[in-house]
């Protein structure tokens, strides 16, 4: 049975490029939450990184995820909170 991994590196940027992550502790913070939203979701995030207008992650693809659903979940899913717990001024 071979082994395959794949690894995508997704990069999404804040609504029109503003700089609403404008803090290096607020980048942390978000950080933090998408990599402990991906464990419990079952996703594996290899690395998270980005500035204060967009974002960085490199994602292994399990074999049953899709990259729609993974988006959805890791993308959403983190704007979602954001605007909950309204971390930005804006």
């Amino acid at each position: 049975m071979p082994h395959v991994k794949v690894y995508i590196h997704f990069v999404w940027s804040t609504k029109n490029r503003y700089p609403y992550l404008d803090s290096k502790d607020l980048r942390l913070q978000v950080w933090k939450h998408i990599r402990e939203n991906a464990v419990q979701k079952g996703i594996y995030i290899d690395f998270i990184n980005g500035y204060s207008d967009h974002c960085h992650c490199l994602i292994s693809l399990g074999r049953d995820q899709t990259l729609q659903k993974l988006m959805q979940l890791i993308k959403g899913e983190s704007s979602y909170w954001i605007n909950k717990n309204r971390l930005t001024k804006e």
